[in-house]
């Protein structure tokens, strides 16, 4: 199974110029913790964190309404190639350690944003299968072997 396959590809977006107020409210009204800063040609430049928010912000007692999300985004996102294996995709979050990790086709345009959530949920329904499977067995066709 390879990232771009699990990854959520319908990723939320904020610009590089943009308030971070602004973005705040966009990751508050869509219920996401994390926004993409792309380049004009769809390559990943930065990414925007709720913790981002609370730390560089809030923290240091930033106006959101003037500091832009350039200003506090970390810049160059790691990134995975879709067609990464899951476990090469995990080894590169654990080594971060990263929660996140943009998935990106050959040209470096975003793909998609692969998270532990979607490798949870991933490593869910291989469970609920195997449960499946292990239900179906019965005494004799265990004794069959």
């Amino acid at each position: 199974m390879s990232a771009g396959r699990i990854c959520t590809r319908e990723v939320d977006l904020a610009s590089f110029e943009e308030p971070v107020q602004a973005a705040a409210q966009r990751m508050h009204a869509r219920k996401v913790g994390t926004l993409m800063v792309l380049d004009p040609d769809r390559r990943p430049i930065g990414i925007l964190t709720d913790r981002d928010l609370a730390v560089r912000v809030v923290a240091e007692g930033l106006d959101p309404n003037t500091t832009s999300v350039g200003e506090i985004m970390s810049p160059s996102p790691r990134s995975v190639w879709e067609d990464t294996p899951i476990e090469e995709a995990l080894a590169t979050m654990r080594r971060g350690p990263f929660r996140r990790v943009a998935v990106v086709d050959n040209d470096d345009r975003l793909v998609g944003l692969l998270s532990l959530d979607d490798v949870l949920g991933l490593l869910g329904e291989e469970l609920n299968e195997v449960r499946r499977l292990i239900s179906q067995e019965t005494p004799s066709s265990l004794a069959a072997g």
